[in-house]
């Protein structure tokens, strides 16, 4: 378990000009609270002389790596950082502010929950903070949380995996369930820091010590919006175009050919992954999200790998782009897989759910979106990280309604026809510019 610091102590590690906003006025309560809870106003201020803060959470203002960022640190030493009225109180003014002055919000989260001292209206705050935002990310304002040691119950599930992006200190505990509410047989394995990333539903555990370069990083990268398109890459693999469709699928597949690591390592400067579906799983082996600087701008990407995509990298690929529509941030997408996958378990996966609602996010996104076909296209599963009518292709590339050799068996036609059935689908890169299915600007092949 990660030790943990009070919040200006946290304050203090990712940025050096801190400064508290104005507290809200107070609302008059009866002795012991709402619920006049014997003994709670006693608990208060012992809370309030240990720690040195009158509330559970510190907002202010501050800069992490030059950017100026609304920041919301949770002061664990209060009733276990839990959630009041004031809390709420206080994190409403703190988004207010965020939108009026068009700032990102970086919530730090330490808490055990909602304060049982005050019932439902404690519980209750949790709709507030939801609203507050729902209506930040209305306002085109990012939000990036960091969970510190615990961030469990409505703390987790409202602050923190609702925001756009989730790091996390190493070790930390992460959980809808506190500890003494789980049940007692449960794997403490499952409710860290790592299990919540592996899980896809927080992006990256960062160490205490690169956190301040690491937010800043982020906080840069989606306050930079861009109208402008993001620029074609340039292919890295061969320049001569295919002379047959089978040509054109033998390149595609060739372990040899450039594959998405290499193009996204020439086209960007630096960048940072996006990890994820948020609803239970991951595809690293398929598909790679995130933000990254191309030519002084920020440019999303979505990329697939030439390995078949499993329905968590869709909806990971639909996450991304929504999230950077929202900021405004131009988008490049790479294409390159054999197909969905399509084992059983990426069926009760929900493959087809998750491959309809990127083509509805890709139709969807008013920010450019910039695709170009790097390796394989097979199929559906291709084409729903194609961008219409914005879609670029390198020569050593095919696009096709289906496998040749399944195309083949389909049509029962014996294994030796593949080659065949390649050129009948008109799939090469020359043919399918031909179709007006990609587009043949920025010279990609000659």
């Amino acid at each position: 378990m990660a030790d943990r610091l009070s919040a200006r102590a946290f304050l203090a590690l990712v940025t050096d000009d801190f400064r508290e906003l104005p507290h809200p006025p107070g609302r008059p309560e009866p002795a012991d609270g709402p619920l006049g809870w014997h003994g709670y106003d006693a608990s208060r201020a012992r809370a309030a002389e240990r720690t040195g803060e009158r509330e559970s959470v510190v907002c202010g203002t501050g800069h992490v790596e030059g950017v100026r960022a609304v920041l919301l640190a949770f002061e664990f030493g209060f009733l276990g950082g839990s959630l009041g009225r004031r809390t709420g109180d206080r994190l409403e003014a703190a988004y207010a502010y965020a939108r009026e002055h068009r700032l990102p919000v970086v919530p730090l989260v330490a808490t055990g929950g909602s304060r049982m001292q005050e019932g439902m209206l404690a519980l209750t705050q949790l709709q507030r903070v939801a609203r507050q935002s729902a209506l930040t990310r209305e306002a085109g304002l990012a939000q990036i949380a960091v969970l510190r040691d615990p961030a469990t119950g409505g703390g987790w599930a409202t602050l923190g995996a609702g925001a756009d992006v989730v790091l996390a200190l190493p070790g930390v505990q992460v959980g809808f369930a506190g500890s003494r509410v789980r049940p007692a047989d449960a794997d403490p394995a499952a409710y860290t820091a790592e299990a919540q990333v592996a899980a896809g539903s927080a992006d990256a555990v960062v160490p205490a010590g690169e956190l301040r370069a690491t937010l800043g990083r982020w906080l840069r990268l989606l306050t930079a919006p861009s109208a402008a398109a993001a620029p074609v890459p340039g292919p890295l693999g061969a320049r001569d175009l295919p002379v047959s469709g089978w040509d054109a699928v033998r390149r595609s597949r060739s372990p040899e050919r450039p594959r998405a690591g290499a193009y996204l390592d020439a086209y960007f400067t630096h960048r940072v992954a996006l990890s994820g579906d948020r609803c239970g799983g991951t595809d690293p082996a398929g598909m790679l999200c995130g933000f990254g600087e191309h030519a002084g701008r920020t440019v999303a990407y979505a990329a697939q790998t030439g390995a078949a995509t499993r329905p968590a990298g869709y909806r990971t690929a639909a996450r991304l782009l929504r999230l950077a529509d929202r900021l405004g941030i131009p988008v490049l997408t790479l294409v390159d897989t054999p197909g969905a996958a399509n084992d059983a378990e990426a069926e009760r996966q929900g493959a087809g759910p998750a491959i309809a609602d990127l083509f509805v996010a890709m139709a969807s996104v008013r920010t450019p979106v910039t695709t170009l076909l790097i390796g394989e296209g097979g199929s559906g599963g291709a084409l729903a990280l194609a961008a219409p009518g914005r879609t670029w292709a390198t020569p050593d590339s095919y696009f096709s309604v289906i496998a040749p050799e399944l195309a083949a068996a389909i049509l029962k036609r014996g294994p030796d026809e593949a080659e065949a059935t390649a050129g009948q689908l008109r799939l090469r890169p020359q043919d399918l510019t031909e179709l007006g299915v990609i587009r043949t600007g920025d010279q990609l092949f000659p």
